[in-house]
């Protein structure tokens, strides 16, 4: 009787081992068709949380907080954004961008976490991007937990012009490190999705497409626009709020399960946005909280608590 409960209790602990470890579990990631999918080529869903501007709210940059974020938040991917815009951004001050992004991509690797490197920009710096990108994929390209953002929301680019950045970088990306996977955004504000499903781009593997809402102002007529694309192209939601646009104003949680619920259907990872403690209603902190947690529920705002539940329900299961 001993000895098959130890072997009971063994199984159970390898069980929960794996929970939290995806990159133990899923291991290497791949693009299979339209679906992200792990190294057995069964599809597979990342549920995560994004910090927001390394340049902005870099005391939340550290190893504490990537582990706080996989323990008792529950994400299965983090997503670190190196601001190439507002004052002392990576392009001002790539040291100090360095100091912030460093920590976090090597605590996510040694905790057993996905981390996405985001290029946090809303303009197109093609010769800036290859040459960071191609740091990265120097450096982290052997491990499996990484996952590059070549361009987080465009804005006034045209697609044309962003399939030659996305063909670019990831030629520079490729030259070292053949298999990680690849985000890259949509025009508008990574909105419009039906144009790169449309075109998508070609002699390219294990990239995906970013879309980004926020649930109090795209509804429906995003959603709708996200079901037909999904059917074309791979998918992935790297940064959403349960907010406005703005990232201020209502918070709707009706329609924040009405993404989660298409996203859970179409097996897309979601990512939302942001551990931050700005005087804003998608900033998930209150400025008290410590800068690697845990957190306790009385310096999480609303909106981190609504993310927490969601974390916690989708990935415990």
């Amino acid at each position: 009787m001993k000895k098959l409960l130890l072997a009971l209790s063994l199984v159970v602990c390898q069980l929960a081992a794996a929970q939290t470890a995806p990159v133990k579990k899923w291991g290497q990631l791949q693009v299979v068709g339209t679906q992200l999918c792990d190294q057995q080529g069964k599809p597979i869903v990342l549920r995560g949380i994004s910090l927001g501007w390394h340049n902005l709210w870099p005391r939340f940059y550290n190893k504490k907080a990537v582990k706080t974020l996989k323990n008792d938040w529950h994400a299965n991917v983090i997503r670190a954004a190196m601001g190439i815009m507002i004052e002392d951004n990576y392009l001002e001050n790539p040291e100090y961008a360095m100091q912030c992004m460093t920590p976090v991509i090597e605590s996510a690797i040694k905790n057993d976490v996905y981390v996405i490197i985001d290029w946090h920009s809303h303009k197109l710096m093609t010769a800036e991007a290859v040459k960071f990108f191609g740091q990265m994929a120097k450096k982290y390209g052997k491990y499996p937990h990484v996952i590059y953002e070549l361009y987080n929301e465009p804005v006034e680019d045209s697609w044309d012009d962003l399939k030659v950045y996305a063909q670019t970088v990831i030629q520079e990306i490729r030259k070292y490190d053949p298999d990680n996977i690849i985000l890259m955004g949509c025009p508008h504000w990574d909105q419009d999705v039906h144009l790169v499903a449309e075109s998508p781009l070609t002699g390219v593997t294990n990239v995906m497409y970013t879309l980004h809402y926020y649930a109090s102002t795209h509804k429906d007529y995003l959603r709708d626009r996200m079901r037909e694309a999904a059917k074309k192209i791979p998918i992935f939601v790297s940064e959403s709020g349960v907010t406005e646009a703005s990232g201020d104003g209502e918070i709707n949680e009706a329609e924040t399960q009405k993404w989660v619920d298409l996203m859970e259907e179409l097996k897309i990872s979601w990512v939302f946005w942001s551990v931050s403690d700005k005087n804003e209603s998608c900033s998930m902190l209150l400025p008290r909280a410590t800068p690697g947690g845990p957190w306790p529920d009385d310096v999480i705002k609303r909106s981190g608590r609504i993310v927490k539940g969601l974390l916690t329900k989708y990935n415990a299961e």
